[in-house]
């Protein structure tokens, strides 16, 4: 399904918008914790920040796929060695190949280093905090699931997950992870994430470190980005 228009100026501003929705439902609790999917999750988290007053930090994840076809997620990692694949029936095959290509080392190693850059909490220092995953947007649902899956065992007091737009088959695999699934659009079919933006460039990893340095100081939207909202 391709929308109309795009419902969004950018990722900031469906973050803007997300923020509101969150704050319509049962609201946030102390102890709470904003974990972004890096990178495209970091400007929609940062809004959620910037107006729910809760502190920003990253949670790595990384697709597997074919560099031939980038797009086509056959699986995903997250911390503490977490592996998925598309098809549970297909997966000995899927890791049987992408270790074989290389593919999977890759990602384990974009991953660590990810992890790195952008001060991704330890497992422990997670214990007992309401987590509130956050992406751009989700088609497959692939990275998602690695990251609920991940965060599933950190013995968080409770997992949400906010997400602008999502498939809405996608969406009813992922409810079960979760304690509360938060999305602004659910579309069937989804195709294309960046179909529902006006702007969807591709992020660098400094202007993911801009993003994190104080998200809640800024009620505002990065300079670079407050042309766009007005």
């Amino acid at each position: 399904m391709h929308p109309p228009y795009p419902l969004w100026v950018n990722r900031y501003a469906a973050g803007i918008a997300l923020a509101e929705a969150f704050r319509k439902g049962p609201g946030s609790r102390s102890n709470s914790l904003l974990l972004a999917l890096p990178r495209g999750g970091v400007p929609v988290a940062a809004a959620m920040a910037s107006q729910l007053h809760i502190p920003l930090a990253t949670w790595s994840v990384r697709k597997i796929a074919d560099p031939a076809e980038p797009e086509v997620a056959i699986g995903a990692i997250a911390a503490g060695d977490v592996l998925v694949w598309r098809d549970a029936e297909q997966a000995p095959l899927w890791a049987a190949m992408a270790e074989r290509k290389g593919w999977l080392q890759t990602q384990q190693k974009e991953l660590t280093r990810r992890q790195q850059l952008f001060g991704d909490p330890a497992p422990e220092q997670l214990r007992h905090r309401h987590l509130i995953v956050v992406d751009d947007g989700i088609a497959t649902g692939m990275t998602a699931q690695a990251a609920l899956v991940s965060l599933g065992k950190v013995n968080a007091a409770s997992l949400s997950l906010a997400i602008p737009v999502v498939d809405s088959n996608v969406a009813e695999q992922l409810a079960p992870w979760v304690d509360r699934l938060e999305a602004l659009a659910y579309v069937e079919d989804l195709s294309s994430v960046g179909l529902w933006y006006q702007h969807f460039p591709q992020l660098s990893d400094s202007e993911v470190l801009d993003y994190l340095k104080s998200p809640q100081a800024n009620h505002k939207s990065p300079p670079s980005l407050r042309h766009s909202l007005n």
